[in-house]
């Protein structure tokens, strides 16, 4: 059995006792595998595992992957995305996690008409306020999603944030315990036609502790795949 094969059953066994201690079901976390800068043959290995849901970082990378593996693949942009590039992988993704800007969101809805589509998206939220992170300000979330509620084939899914990377997962609880307030209060302000239900938050040092917070996604690449390896990019 490869690595792969047992790192995903690993990360499945600890989402499943996060849920556990935190009295949810275990079908309300989705994995999202992260396979960003890893070859084609080693997200086989995780699609020959049963794993259906992969999360790119880069536009190119995810439009190759797309190409080349098989269609009943659920591709998520998670990485920060430029203008330019939204046009190419509009139809090829369920969900685009880092929607950060109007301009951005703006680009998504003339894309999304002109491809007859319908976008997913998540508002990414600097939860951390740190300057080297994408992201809205958690205080201007409930404009920006108004505003967004506006584009036409445009759909607010829910909330993103990447939490401070840390030793200690315990010291993001704070950030991931904002993160589901935040969409408490867009719930309860949006009334009966909101479809925000989605909290994208942890990643392979933190994701159980995101889990208890709340998280019905995480974002799982280390975990699974082994250490980047950047020097092919």
């Amino acid at each position: 059995m490869s690595f792969i094969v047992d790192n995903l059953k690993e990360v499945n066994e600890k989402i499943a006792q996060a849920c556990e201690r935190s009295g949810r079901n275990r079908d309300e976390v989705t994995l999202i595998s992260v396979s960003k800068t890893k070859p084609v043959s080693m997200l086989m290995e995780a699609y020959d595992a049963g794993v259906r849901i992969f999360g790119e970082n880069k536009v190119q990378e995810l439009v190759e992957k797309y190409e080349q593996m098989p269609k009943d693949i659920h591709w998520h942009m998670i990485g920060h995305l430029q203008r330019n590039k939204v046009k190419y992988i509009i139809d090829k993704v369920d969900l685009i996690h880092s929607v950060d800007t109007l301009q951005l969101a703006e680009e998504i809805s003339k894309q999304a008409v002109k491809h007859n589509v319908t976008a997913n998206i998540l508002i990414e939220i600097n939860i951390g306020d740190e300057e080297s992170k994408f992201g809205i300000k958690p205080d201007d979330v409930f404009k920006f999603v108004e505003d967004v509620y506006k584009m036409p084939n445009v759909s607010v899914k829910g909330l993103m944030c990447v939490a401070p990377y840390t030793e200690n997962s315990e010291e993001n609880r704070k950030f991931f315990k904002k993160m589901y307030e935040l969409c408490v209060d867009i719930k309860e302000r949006m009334g009966d036609n909101n479809k925000v239900n989605i909290l994208s938050m942890g990643m392979t040092g933190d994701y159980q502790v995101a889990i208890e917070e709340g998280a019905t996604m995480i974002r799982v690449g280390t975990g699974i795949f082994g250490e980047r390896d950047y020097s092919k990019k």
